[in-house]
């Protein structure tokens, strides 16, 4: 469970842009589905106390520690089963459901797998939006956030804080310590949470407990991705994607000629100025044809 305001939430919910609410901004999910592939996860990406071969990078949100926190990105090149999860349909109908008043498409944003170990403290609250450095409109709403369980999410062992309702107050306003709920869950449940709620890692307080987790955000398809998907996953290792997937991660265009790529060594121009399926030749290009002058002047301001 979850400490309130919030209840555990049916997972076979019949709107799926419905899953989080408005007024609070973040849920939990209890599993019910299926757990696409988090057992998977949990052997692929196990992350041992002092980081081992994940610890990629610290966040500069954490204070300084002296247990260890273990990043591993790029985990859509290096798991099969985290593809699973990126492409959770409940998870990917809920983003696109959630964002599309801001957008054609989602695309995948940031990818992480991250383990909370005994002695770690807790991050500092804060709002993924801050990324863009604070130049969105406060209407537009960027993201739509997850994090899968791998291991229990306990308050002890370092369970998500979350603010609810708190990408409703002013900028400025800092939570009181009962505003402030802990993200407890099982093994294959997942929390949902929009860019502008305050949140962060909780402390690990525990003497044996490792608190992992999967972390999958969706982002506006025009947005500049926090993880430059086309580095941690270059061509070589997107190949062996599925389609989707690799639409989903940015090889694909979200307009009519945004992200379009050319071949500079192609001498026969056939990959130039098209979507980056082409790439691969494995997907009807999306945005492909435009459909005439009165529909691409109309569509250039909402």
């Amino acid at each position: 469970g979850i400490d309130k305001p919030f209840d555990k939430v049916e997972s076979h919910a019949p709107h799926p842009g419905g899953l989080l609410d408005q007024r609070e901004g973040v849920l939990v999910r209890v599993p019910g589905v299926d757990d696409h592939g988090l057992v998977e996860v949990a052997g692929e990406l196990e992350v041992p106390p002092e980081g081992g071969e994940l610890l990629v990078s610290r966040s500069p949100l954490l204070e300084p520690v002296e247990a260890g926190l273990a990043h591993g990105h790029a985990v859509l090149a290096r798991s099969e089963a985290c593809g699973d999860v990126a492409l959770n349909p409940l998870m990917l109908a809920s983003a696109r459901q959630y964002l599309k008043q801001h957008c054609d498409d989602v695309q995948l944003h940031f990818t992480s797998a991250v383990a909370i170990a005994p002695g770690e403290s807790a991050q500092i609250l804060h709002r993924d939006r801050g990324i863009w450095g604070g130049y969105l409109p406060r209407k537009v709403e960027p993201l739509f956030s997850t994090i899968w369980a791998v291991t229990p999410f306990t308050k002890a062992n370092g369970a998500t804080q979350v603010v609810p309702g708190s990408h409703l107050w002013d900028k400025a306003r800092q939570p009181e310590p009962h505003e402030i709920a802990y993200a407890e869950m099982s093994p294959g449940s997942v929390l949902c949470y929009n860019g502008t709620v305050l949140h962060g890692g909780g402390a690990n307080s525990t003497s044996d407990e490792i608190r992992t987790g999967v972390f999958m955000h969706y982002a506006l398809s025009w947005l500049r991705q926090e993880e430059n998907q086309y580095l941690s996953c270059p061509p070589h290792h997107a190949s062996r994607l599925s389609p989707e997937l690799r639409a989903l991660i940015g090889y694909s265009k979200g307009g009519y000629v945004l992200g379009f790529y050319s071949d500079p060594d192609d001498e026969t121009a056939r990959h130039e100025s098209v979507s980056p399926e082409n790439m691969f030749s494995e997907r009807a290009e999306q945005f492909g044809k435009i459909e005439g002058a009165d529909h691409l002047v109309s569509q250039s301001m909402k």
